[in-house]
């Protein structure tokens, strides 16, 4: 244990010895409830980006430059993402794990609303994109915040030999947030026609988030403050400023935050959002299924989620994102051979058994990155891993569209930017233990 780990190690070693499993249990469930309301929000707007955004707010007469301009308007919004992730996680080391995350909820919440009442291109002009951007950005600089939160709050109120389970629960708010955003655009597909879904129909799943983020709000205000960050408070050890303290020391753990983290968004998004695109666009497969490709992948991705976190917490965090990459490189190419056939059966487990593949990392990449950080600058340093993995992941549809388009709308560059990002995060399931934080009972 390094000299600058050892009294916030010691402060957390028994501020955690005393939590019970109804307690963990409790908050778990409530940042849950959180992070399935925040990726809700981000996934429905990669759906609305493949699906109607390339064509309601950005007009061309190439559909390759309406669907770059519009993963690109995707993209902006995990740009902002680290800024949010600096301004609230100094606000989460300072002032508490709690507030902040209560602020993020609620401005998640008004912007993705905000984004369904905006006018389109038609109605409005180029004042249409640029609002869109403007808001993407705000939805952004929230979401950079709310994960980070979630996930420190969760870790710290979790037993220490039970982290690597516990922090695999806020994850699964991705798979659910992806099942109710691609199953709220799904069930827009089927009861309306395709000139009602384009004019209003689309609309429907953000306003939901109105409903949503009042019972985020009720059920976030239940949660306490994690114990670690009030033992921290109450023997003076919180940091003036946690911004300049984890770039000054902590810069490489942050990089290798990033690299744990990549897979599990960059990934995914690649196999969601591009994958979406491609099928409708280029290879002509009606939107409902790719739709229903996406919820199947999500509903098996829960599952796979609870697994990794079990084998974390027994054999260590970091040896599942090791062999988790492994196996997602190794899959790769074989599942986009399964997209390209043409039956419905098979691109349907193709999208399943990429992300199915790549939850393994990213059930334990929670716990490698609250790991690398001691609590006292914990919620910023996480955030700032975390987000910066999620502003390259955000660009990776746009890559995707780009370097597919320059092969003649061949899939092979898709593919081998899926097995880069495999080998990257499997990679740094070999170097975070040593630069851990050391906790008896906590295996990295």
């Amino acid at each position: 244990m390094t000299n600058e780990h050892a009294p916030t190690a010691s402060i957390e070693y028994g501020a955690t010895k005393q939590i019970s499993t109804k307690d963990a249990n409790k908050v778990a469930i409530g940042a849950l409830i959180g992070t399935a309301m925040e990726w809700y929000d981000f996934f429905l707007f990669s759906a609305a980006a493949a699906l109607v955004f390339n064509v309601q707010y950005f007009e061309s007469e190439n559909a390759t430059v309406a669907a770059m301009s519009s993963f690109a308007t995707f993209g902006v919004g995990l740009v902002a993402r680290p800024l949010g992730g600096l301004i609230f996680g100094t606000m989460g080391d300072k002032i508490g794990r709690r507030k902040v995350l209560l602020i993020t909820i609620v401005g998640i919440g008004i912007v993705t609303a905000m984004i369904g009442m905006l006018p389109t291109y038609a109605a409005i002009g180029v004042a249409a994109p640029i609002l869109l951007v403007l808001l993407r950005i705000f939805q952004g600089l929230f979401v950079g915040g709310e994960w980070s939160g979630a996930m420190t709050i969760v870790v710290e109120n979790a037993p220490l030999e039970k982290r690597a389970l516990y922090a695999a629960i806020p994850q699964i708010g991705s798979p659910i947030g992806t099942i109710l955003s691609s199953g709220g655009f799904y069930v827009m597909t089927l009861l309306l026609s395709q000139n009602s879904f384009d004019s209003w129909g689309w609309r429907i799943p953000f306003l939901i988030a109105i409903p949503m983020l009042l019972i985020a709000v009720y059920i976030r205000r239940q949660l306490e403050e994690s114990p670690v960050f009030t033992e921290l408070m109450e023997q003076g050890e919180t940091v003036k400023s946690p911004v300049a303290e984890t770039f000054k020391h902590y810069w490489r753990h942050i990089f290798m935050g990033m690299a744990a983290g990549l897979l599990g968004i960059g990934g995914f998004y690649l196999v969601t959002a591009f994958i979406v695109w491609y099928g409708v666009n280029v290879l002509g497969y009606p939107s409902e299924l790719m739709l229903l490709g996406s919820m199947v992948a999500a509903i098996v991705e829960i599952p796979v989620l609870v697994i990794g976190g079990r084998l974390g917490a027994r054999f260590g965090a970091s040896r599942v994102i090791l062999w988790g990459g492994i196996v997602s490189a190794i899959i790769a190419v074989p599942s986009f051979l399964l997209l390209e056939s043409g039956i419905p059966a098979l691109v349907v487990i193709s999208m399943t058994i990429a992300v199915a593949a790549l939850s393994f990392p990213y059930a334990a990449s929670g716990t490698v990155l609250t790991g690398l950080f001691p609590a006292k600058t914990r919620y910023t340093g996480v955030g700032m891993a975390q987000n910066i993995a999620g502003m390259i992941s955000g660009f990776i549809p746009l890559m995707a569209t780009a370097f597919v388009a320059s092969a003649a709308n061949h899939w092979w560059p898709a593919a081998a930017m899926l097995v880069f990002l495999s080998l990257f995060t499997a990679c740094s399931g070999l170097i975070t233990p040593r630069m851990s934080v050391k906790l008896p009972g906590f295996k990295h």
